[in-house]
């Protein structure tokens, strides 16, 4: 039972740090499409 809670703990880690650097790496994509429209204009 305790193996079974600490592989889940593991599993929701994983899936929580994978999200963060997703989320981080669209704002940097919009971040990038706006410069770039800046230096456009």
């Amino acid at each position: 039972m305790i193996r079974k809670l600490f592989a889940l703990a593991g599993i929701s880690a994983a899936l929580v740090l994978a999200g963060c650097n997703t989320v981080r790496g669209v704002g940097e994509d919009v971040e990038s499409v706006a410069n770039a429209g800046d230096e456009v204009i």
